[in-house]
């Protein structure tokens, strides 16, 4: 195992792995212990009480994060000559069609998000294997695929982020930087928890969320209290 940094020995220990705190007092440690010379991301770790194995216990969803992700994302818009002008007014980083779609085929993913029109969907079944794997796949549940391309475009840029449970039933998601103040981290947060909370699958028994953690780029997980959530 990796020896500790001083630094990552001093994060550690300020985090006492039997308390749960609140969302405001996590966001709060998180920020403290972070200790490293960029502006890391700040992560959630929520563990679900579902079976994503089962379609009627499938969690996903979109989110508005009210202060961003404060991440410069970067969007390829695969549209028809039509929309190109509307596409790039809005504010995507690439626009066009079937020059990215080669470029794409050949290996190319350079982007965080690809919104394109219900009529392109069937040029991109082929591109599966590459975009699938990569999150990249447009869908129309995620507001992905449709045909107000400004809205999708302007949404991402403005802090719009999907998210998906995992075959470990556990929802990771990125809410903003260290560099945010505490409050605008909490606000975040809470806004993803609040959403996955509306999400819960009427099939699910028993506890759906069981655990969150906070964290950041090279941080340990703060435990924050889901009870304090669920009733906020």
């Amino acid at each position: 195992m990796a020896k500790l940094t001083k630094k990552q020995k001093e994060a550690v220990a300020k985090v006492d792995r039997n308390q749960a705190l609140t969302v405001s007092e996590a966001s709060a440690l998180v920020k403290e212990i972070t200790n490293v010379n960029f502006d890391a991301s700040i992560d959630l770790a929520v563990r679900l009480g579902v079976d994503p194995r089962k379609a009627n216990q499938m969690v996903r969803g979109v989110v508005t994060l009210p202060h961003g992700t404060g991440k410069d994302v970067k969007v390829l818009a695969l549209v028809t000559p039509d929309k190109e002008d509307e596409a790039k007014e809005a504010g995507a980083d690439y626009v066009g069609l079937d020059e990215y779609l080669q470029k794409i085929k050949g290996g190319w993913t350079d982007v965080d998000v690809i919104i394109t029109m219900p009529s392109v969907m069937g040029k991109l079944g082929p591109l599966g294997r590459v975009l699938g794997p990569r999150g990249l796949m447009p869908n129309p549940k995620t507001g992905t695929v449709t045909m107000d391309v400004a809205k999708a475009v302007k949404d991402v840029k403005a802090g719009k982020i999907d998210f998906k449970v995992e075959k470990t039933g556990i929802v990771h998601a990125s809410i903003g930087k260290a560099s945010f103040d505490v409050d605008k981290i909490a606000d975040n947060a809470n806004e993803l928890l609040h959403t996955l909370i509306k999400l819960k699958p009427t099939a699910a028994k028993g506890t759906y969320i069981k655990s969150i953690y906070m964290s950041s780029t090279m941080s340990p997980g703060v435990s924050i209290d889901a009870k304090s959530v669920s009733q906020s």
